[in-house]
């Protein structure tokens, strides 16, 4: 079928326009105002689509799946809609938390007493050199965006993703992907209107700009995204997806060329391709159990 050949291709590209959403919505909201209601409009739709499919929310898994939540939606999305919002370049951020994949393989292997490859190592200084070809032009250019605070801060979303991941797969058992979902939203909400209270002004401008970029977000993203995934896993395709997620720093970057003008010199081009192969050869060959698994979004 047409579709299901496509549809890894299609999820990747929605995936990459994450970031885009969150450099759209940056200039009308705080990040962690953006992400709350971003979030609590989300528990509401799942909330909607439990009820219509008469699924009741799971309290098995609860407990694993707030912490999920916390991870992969509190302190990852945070972190990178903090760092875009604060003038890191989309197509940079999404190659810096596309490290994810490579970082998840070195923790957990050693945590589930596998052997760390050569390829491995190979991959992560390779990945390590690409990064630096990205970023150093950044770093020796005032007002790029791209400096030590908003780096630290995609640094820490990518930690935050590959924690989430690890305790995803260690934890929770329960595959019912639109509770988990419900669960993991309802902790990431809690977390963003705190942060927001706190440190900001909650101040929105409902430009149409926002708007679009808020329900993008939403139903693109974390409701598009899902179902399309719960396709994919029941059709077998979850490797073909795996696999595509390199290109998802390059995909966002000619994103980001297109809608905000951002650019990149030869040297961060080759950087993010180098990045992007050694990412694909240090976690080629893992099996179904031991790739990285992918929050929702």
């Amino acid at each position: 079928m047409l579709f299901i050949r496509a549809a890894p291709a299609i999820f990747v590209l929605l995936w990459s326009t994450g970031f885009i959403g969150a450099k759209m919505g940056a200039p009308y909201a705080e990040p962690f105002t953006f992400l709350a209601i971003r979030f609590a409009l989300v528990v509401v739709l799942f909330a909607f689509i439990m009820l219509a499919m008469r699924r009741p929310p799971r309290f098995s898994s609860a407990v694993h799946s707030l912490a999920v939540g916390v991870l992969t939606h509190g302190i990852y999305l945070g972190s990178v809609f903090w760092a875009i919002s604060n003038g890191m370049p989309a197509g940079v951020s999404a190659l810096i938390v596309g490290l994810q994949p490579l970082a998840t393989a070195l923790i957990a292997r050693p945590l589930l007493g596998e052997v760390i490859r050569p390829r491995m190592v190979i991959g992560l200084i390779a990945g390590l050199i690409g990064v630096a070809m990205v970023l150093a032009p950044g770093l020796q250019l005032t007002g790029s965006g791209i400096n030590m605070v908003t780096v630290t801060a995609c640094l820490a979303a990518m930690l935050g993703m590959t924690v989430g991941t690890i305790y995803q797969k260690k934890y929770v058992t329960d595959g019912d992907l639109i509770s988990g979902g419900f669960w993991q939203y309802v902790a990431a909400t809690v977390v963003m209107v705190t942060l927001s209270a706190s440190l900001e002004t909650q101040v929105v401008t409902w430009s149409t700009d926002f708007i679009i970029a808020l329900a993008w977000l939403i139903i693109a993203l974390s409701i598009g995204a899902v179902f399309l995934l719960m396709i994919l896993i029941r059709e077998g395709a979850v490797s073909q997806v795996a696999s595509l997620f390199y290109l998802v720093p390059v995909a966002t970057a000619l994103e980001g060329a297109y809608l905000f003008g951002e650019t990149l010199t030869w040297l961060q081009i080759a950087g993010m391709v180098l990045t992007a192969v050694a990412v694909a050869i240090a976690t080629a060959g893992q099996s179904a159990s031991t790739k990285p698994a992918r929050a929702l979004r």
